[in-house]
Order: C-alpha cells, then structure tokens, then sequence
C-alpha cells in the first residue's frame, strides 16, 4: 500500500507493540464485525507468540513484516519508539491510532502529525478519557467553565515509570481541560518531585487559559488510593466527574430562591455502566477510516496536549533544579 485508503473490504489491522495495552488492542480487534486481525508484532518473541496464539493470528517480531498486509495499525510500543515506527507506517499509507502521549518530543509529534496530513491517513491518539461514558453525558451541562480542578492519583508501579507522570497520568486531563476550555493556555506554574522512579512521579499544575478559566491539575503515581476526577465551575453550575466510578454529578442553584442552605440547590447524579472505552475509541478509529472523516482525538489534539505537558515537565525539571 503506498497511500491511505478506505477498504471497502474487512480493514486489515494489526497491533504493534503486543505487552500491557497492546494485547488489548488485539482483543477488540479480533471481536470487531467488518476488521480482520492480521497479526501482532513485538520485539519480545514470547510476548508475540502470547497473544498471537490466544487470538490465533500470525506472531511476528519486526513490524516491517506488515507494511503491505495491513490498512491500520495500534501502535503500542514504548513513547521513545512512537516517531521511529509510527512515520515509517504513516509514509506508507497505514492509518494510526498510537497510544499517548503521541510522540517524546514536540518535534517528533509535529513531523507524525504532517505526514498523517500529507499521506491522508487517519491519525488518531489515544486518549482514552474522552470515551468515559461519564465525560461523554457532561458535555451537554457544560457552559463556559470558570475553574476547574482536576485530580488524577494513583500507587505506585513499575510499568509506565519510564517516563513522568505528566506523560503517564496527567496528560489525559491536560487533554480533557483543553478541549473543555477551547482556548490557547496562557500561562503555565507547576511544581512536582521525584519520589519512588528516577522521573517525576507527582506534579500539581496550574494552567491559565485566554478568557479568565484557571485549571488546577494535580497528579500522582505514589498515592495510596486511586482517584481520578474533574470538577468544573461555570457560571451556572458545578459538576464533577468521577472518571473512575463513571458517575456525573451537576448541582444547581434552584431558579425561585437565592442559595442559603444545602436544599436550595438542586443536584442530579447518574451513575454510568463501566462499559468499553477502548472499544469505543477503537471503533471510532475504525469508523473515521471507513468514512473519511477526522477522528475524535486527532493527531493535532494530542500534539496540542503533548505541548502543554512538555511546559509542565520544564518547569518541574528547573525549579528542582535549583
């Protein structure tokens, strides 16, 4: 294949990068009507054979092997190999969903996001908050957000300690609070330290955006429990969104009386089935292929919070520096 096409056949995918995430991609690949599996690739022979063989498709070790077998590939390597592997695929006609953050540098993510354009391939990052059924019901209470905090807390563990937590954790809400607020960031503070890995392992961040919205983002990968929620404040609302129990909170003040006490606010909550979100986002994938038209999380968009994270990690780096 040497440009981007849409198959009007079953798409011939392939995940490269079979560990953690990979496998997983392969899974919902496998189940999809219309998308046929052509293989998994991973450097690791073993991890290869694994999940070639639970899913029944070809196990292989170099990603070159696929380049005319497949319209689209999940990559899922380490973040240092996403450029390498990811252009290479690209430059041939091969649409990409790459796991985040989109690429290590911002040069890196800006060449993947020109060859996506010049090659007319569907790139897409991801981001996986954005399929939170939760997230998904806020978007019709949202208004124009006056504050936002978010917090994103984790324990610690070893895999994804090969980079930051502003790349591991924090870019999902960076990316959520930007498409949210719609404007540029005007200015950035963040302060973060080193805990348990040799990177960044807990970072508060406090973004100032065009128009007045302050977000104030903390994450961390050395918590004793798990908590991943975003609370915005508009004009004429509060909501919060618990990422990880999928339930929507909006409290209102009620329209006949001024707020005196907690029972002149009316609050709704719904609690959201746990559902798929990566299937979601692969099938979303799948369909702007087949129908040609921009992903919900496009290469620009996780180029626009790669960024973002980029200034928080500088930041954190000189004032620890000092």
């Amino acid at each position: 294949m040497t440009a981007a096409s849409r198959p009007s056949g079953p798409l011939r995918t392939a995940v490269v990068g079979a560990g953690y995430l990979g496998r997983f991609h392969a899974q919902k690949y496998a189940g999809l009507p219309g998308v046929r599996l052509a293989a998994v690739v991973d450097a690791d022979p073993e991890t290869a054979r694994k999940v070639g063989a639970e899913l029944d498709v070809p196990a292989l070790t170099d990603f070159r092997e696929i380049l005319d077998e497949v319209d689209a590939v999940s990559l899922a390597v380490p973040t240092p190999q996403h450029y390498v592997i990811g252009a290479e695929l690209l430059q041939r006609g091969i649409h990409l969903l790459v796991e985040k953050p989109i690429a290590a540098t911002i040069p890196e993510a800006r060449a993947l996001v020109a060859i996506a354009r010049r090659r007319g391939c569907v790139l897409q990052v991801g981001h996986l908050e954005r399929f939170n059924p939760a997230v998904l019901a806020a978007a019709s209470c949202l208004g124009a957000a006056r504050f936002i905090e978010a917090s994103r807390l984790a324990p610690y563990q070893r895999r994804g300690s090969d980079v930051s937590v502003v790349l591991d954790l924090l870019i999902h809400d960076i990316d959520l609070i930007q498409e949210l607020v719609a404007r540029p960031v005007e200015s950035v503070d963040a302060i973060g330290a080193s805990v348990f890995s040799g990177e960044i392992d807990i970072v508060n961040a406090r973004l100032r955006f065009e128009g007045g919205c302050v977000a104030n983002t903390t994450a961390s990968r050395v918590s004793l429990k798990q908590e991943r929620k975003l609370r915005i404040f508009q004009d004429d609302a509060y909501l919060s969104i618990d990422l990880h129990q999928k339930i929507l909170t909006v409290v209102r003040k009620k329209d006949d009386a001024p707020v005196e006490s907690p029972a002149q606010v009316a609050i709704e909550e719904e609690s959201f089935a746990q559902g798929d979100a990566l299937l979601a986002e692969i099938a979303a994938f799948v369909g702007a292929i087949r129908t040609g038209t921009e992903p919900i999380v496009t290469g620009e968009h996780g180029l626009r919070a790669l960024e973002t994270a980029m200034r928080i990690t500088e930041l954190v780096q000189r004032s620890t520096a000092r």
